[in-house]
């Protein structure tokens, strides 16, 4: 049981992030893009799903393994 209340939380705490990461693209968004490229506003989720889509896009997939010694 509590491994399920630690998944759960686990997951509420992604969401919360998910969406406070999601707000300032949608205002971004909405205040630039219609003005300048006459592009339609977008909602929260659409601008959720614009952070994954760069995220899956612009992910570095390097990692720098570093010795002890440096």
């Amino acid at each position: 049981m509590k491994a399920l209340e630690a998944l759960l939380i686990l997951f509420g705490l992604w969401l919360l992030s998910a969406i406070l990461l999601a707000f300032p693209t949608m205002w971004l968004w909405n205040w630039l893009m219609p003005k300048l490229f006459s592009l339609p506003q977008i909602d929260l989720y659409e601008s959720m799903g614009i952070n994954f889509l760069t995220n899956i896009l612009f992910k570095s997939n390097v990692s720098i393994k570093r010795n002890g010694n440096d």
